[in-house]
């Protein structure tokens, strides 16, 4: 989707949103740009950018619910909650069903408080976590309410001594979806780890009506 002051764009993985507001800047020569929601660079999908006027329309998108698909790799446990972070935690996952699996999302559905992931923006004492944790200083993450709206069984894969759980998530604005990803595995007994995450809704907007930043050229009036 585009038009004059709102764009929906899939964001490609390896970017930061603020990468992709750069590469708009150049593109449609405007430096007033917003977007309604980050996403991790490790995290593909839905994007909502504010051009110009189109900035003070952001803030109708920012609380709306968010819908993502989820890989999680049972077995393993990083400090940062995805692949790009040391593994602090592994164990051999031999059986775990499906059933389990099933009732533990079930279980998480609804109010949630969940602790914010230590590589994070988030401030203690003026300070993000993430300043905290590349220094090697212990910290207590603080710990947040949020609100599931549902967690969907998608697939389950074992690859050789890999295994990928596949779940959908449609959740209210600030979840950490590395949070929700240790949390299965801790309710499995199981470290737990992000390993690909894709955003496809904000609200009732949908990843099929944005364009991939590569073939964006211009917003036509």
């Amino acid at each position: 989707m585009k038009d004059n002051e709102i764009i929906f764009i899939d964001k490609s993985k390896d970017m930061s949103s603020f990468d992709v507001i750069r590469v708009l800047r150049k593109k449609l020569g405007v430096k007033k740009m917003g977007h309604a929601g980050t996403l991790d660079p490790l995290a593909t999908g839905l994007l909502i950018i504010g051009i110009d006027k189109g900035t003070k329309k952001l803030k109708q998108y920012v609380g709306l619910d968010k819908t993502y698909v989820m890989e999680v790799l049972l077995g393993k446990k990083t400090d940062t909650g995805d692949l790009e972070g040391k593994v602090i935690e592994e164990k051999q996952v031999d059986k775990v069903s499906k059933e389990k699996i099933k009732n533990v999302l079930k279980s998480m559905e609804g109010e949630l408080e969940l602790p914010v992931p230590l590589y994070s923006a988030v401030k203690i004492k003026g300070k993000p976590l993430y300043k905290y944790a590349r220094k090697g200083i212990e910290v207590e993450p603080p710990r947040r309410k949020t609100n599931i709206h549902y967690l969907k069984f998608l697939d389950l894969k074992k690859q050789g001594k890999r295994c990928i759980l596949k779940v959908e998530m449609k959740c209210q604005k600030g979840t950490y979806a590395r949070s929700v990803a240790e949390e299965i595995g801790s309710r499995l007994n199981l470290p737990a780890t992000v390993e690909n995450l894709r955003r496809t809704k904000i609200g009732d907007f949908n990843i099929s009506q944005a364009q991939a930043l590569d073939k964006f050229s211009s917003v036509k009036n």
